[in-house]
């Protein structure tokens, strides 16, 4: 046994490693499905805002559907559902908590509303919806095909590794998976959406009330769909963990003689 293994095994014994060991143990720690589980729901849970957060964001709209269809008057009903959001608004300021849903249904109105109030057309105030829906699909779609899922982009942000998760290859498949279950919805609502809008807008039928209830339907509902698809694909099956597969690599090599 040569000096430098004496030392090596004396410095296992002790407890402490080589340099190079201690060095490569302060770097990022591999991500393993667990990591992904982790990241997903911590995120996704923040970002849909609980229930409250889901009927603030679908009032607005609903306010708006409802005031158009009842007086037909376009500038009547962008006031009543800002004003709406506005009142959320205070009341969150009142009590003291977040307001960050409440500002972001209003930022989607205020879009909603330019769109409209350019064409005069209440139909349009869907139609930022439909083309972000669209733009974001095709976006998640890509990161997809270039093996660079958005969900793993998710993963090395929250961990600080950007690019530590693509070391692990089951993590890359389930960081695509999860991807693909965040475009669905998006094209599920472009689907829906935009015939219903195309046909309102160019009078082959009247599909308004159709494409109101569409919306608010196809908001938050699909999202919590979404979310729940997650969860169960993130509990179906177990990525196995790095340090796992290392342990089982280094069973199966056979002892040398010291």
């Amino acid at each position: 046994m040569t000096d430098h293994q004496r030392a090596a095994e004396t410095a296992e014994v002790s407890g402490a490693r080589p340099d190079s060991a201690a060095t490569h143990e302060t770097a990022a720690q591999p991500v393993s499905e667990q990591t992904v589980e982790a990241v997903v729901r911590a995120q996704l849970s923040k970002a849909l805002g609980g229930k409250r957060g889901m009927v603030e964001a679908a009032i607005p709209t609903l306010t708006f559907t409802v005031a158009y269809m009842a007086s037909q008057e376009l500038r009547l009903s962008l006031v009543l559902s800002v004003g709406v959001a506005v009142v959320l608004a205070v009341i969150r300021l009142i009590q003291r908590t977040s307001v960050q849903f409440v500002v972001n249904s209003l930022f989607g109105i205020g879009i909603a509303a330019v769109f409209a109030l350019r064409s005069g057309d209440a139909e349009d105030f869907a139609l930022p919806g439909i083309i972000y829906n669209a733009v974001y699909a095709a976006v998640l779609t890509l990161t997809v095909l270039i093996r660079w899922p958005a969900i793993g982009l998710l993963i090395g942000a929250v961990t600080g590794d950007p690019t530590g998760w693509r070391d692990n290859p089951a993590v890359v498949r389930l960081s695509s998976r999860l991807t693909w279950l965040l475009v669905l919805p998006c094209v599920v609502r472009v689907a829906v959406q935009l015939p219903l809008w195309a046909a309102e807008s160019y009078g082959v039928a009247n599909t308004f009330a159709f494409l109101g209830i569409a919306k608010i339907a196809m908001g938050w509902p699909l999202q919590v769909a979404a979310l729940a698809a997650m969860v169960w694909l993130l509990a179906r099956g177990r990525t196995p963990m790095a340090d796992e597969a290392a342990g089982t690599e280094a069973a199966a090599r056979p002892r040398t003689a010291e």
